[in-house]
């Protein structure tokens, strides 16, 4: 039987297109899912799409079910909810998501899949990959309980951390950013929020994810002596300077980094599998519907990424809506 999909391509750095795509007919083990909603990784995904990733990073930034090469054609997103309509008996009927690209229909082996619980919306569990991003940060950054902690950079990736630590007993979280709108993100996450210039010092831990040259020279300002900053920022292609003399040594602080790539070694008993799943299990929390912040049609998405990656549509996760979702 010929089956067919619509997929959303990156034709060339700034440039967006949705083409019809031929799907092959699933093998054992595979099975064919039905996009109900992606969404998309507003710093990663708008980062490709401007074309920044270098070429030394190619290999390591490809997406698990990308098509094409960087800087384009190429397809590229993670963030995939659907539903199972053909493969194992136990997935049939069920949602799931897929760290799949923006395609109304695909096929995948059905071990790529990962089962969504009944008690998590579908259109919220388009947050599992950047709340999984945030598990493994926890899992290198190990806060402590009481810890004092600031998450400097409000986008994806940051509060999806700040919500997990306001989870943490007696740790003090502040959510720091220039935008003062991310107040309202804080307020509905359950932590503080404080613009650079204001926010408490004295930290035993900074989550870094502003990707900014300024935002990590404030993070390591923000810290206590023997305090650690965790960077999560992806920089792409842009070199940044920080200030290593000062009191940097005397007060012996440290940044170390943090990637979803690979399991954190701290965790190393635990499989990707295991870290999804709990991301997933997170998502149970209707706190984190702050950072879903727009809806938009699949069809629209070649007029909506230009205006995320310029910053004209203010955004963390933005939601796609697919046909029949």
């Amino acid at each position: 039987m010929s089956r067919s999909a619509r997929a959303f391509w990156l034709r060339s750095p700034g440039h967006g297109e949705i083409r019809e795509v031929a799907l092959p007919e699933p093998a054992e083990g595979e099975a064919v899912v039905r996009t109900l909603y992606t969404g998309v990784s507003r710093g990663t995904e708008t980062l490709v799409f401007r074309g920044g990733v270098p070429q030394s990073q190619y290999a390591a930034m490809r997406a698990p079910f990308q098509e094409g090469d960087f800087p384009g054609p190429v397809k590229y997103g993670y963030l995939n909810v659907g539903v199972v309509e053909e493969g194992p008996r136990q997935l049939t009927g069920r949602t799931v998501f897929c760290l799949y690209p923006h395609q109304t229909r695909y096929v995948v082996p059905a071990a790529a899949l990962t089962v969504v619980p009944e008690h998590v919306p579908a259109g919220r569990a388009v947050l599992a990959g950047t709340v999984e991003t945030a598990v493994n940060a926890l899992w290198d950054a190990a806060p402590l309980v009481g810890d004092r902690v600031a998450v400097v950079g409000g986008g994806m990736i940051g509060c999806s951390v700040a919500a997990l630590l306001a989870r943490f007993p007696g740790v003090r979280v502040q959510l720091v950013d220039t935008d003062p709108a991310r107040a309202r993100t804080a307020e509905a996450l359950g932590v503080g929020f404080a613009a650079p210039e204001d926010a408490l010092g004295g930290c035993d831990l900074v989550i870094h994810a502003s990707a900014t040259e300024q935002g990590l020279a404030r993070a390591l300002q923000l810290l206590a002596a023997e305090g650690t900053v965790i960077e999560l920022s992806w920089y792409g292609d842009r070199r940044v300077s920080l200030p290593l003399g000062e009191a940097f040594h005397s007060r012996r602080l440290t940044i170390r980094g943090s990637q979803v790539g690979t399991v954190s070694p701290a965790r190393a008993s635990r499989s990707y599998a295991d870290r999804l799943a709990l991301a997933l299990d997170l998502l149970a929390d209707p706190a984190l519907d702050a950072l879903i912040t727009g809806e938009s049609a699949f069809d629209d998405l070649p007029e909506v990424l230009p205006r995320l990656a310029s910053g004209d549509l203010p955004a963390l996760c933005h939601r796609i809506a697919h046909p029949d979702a």
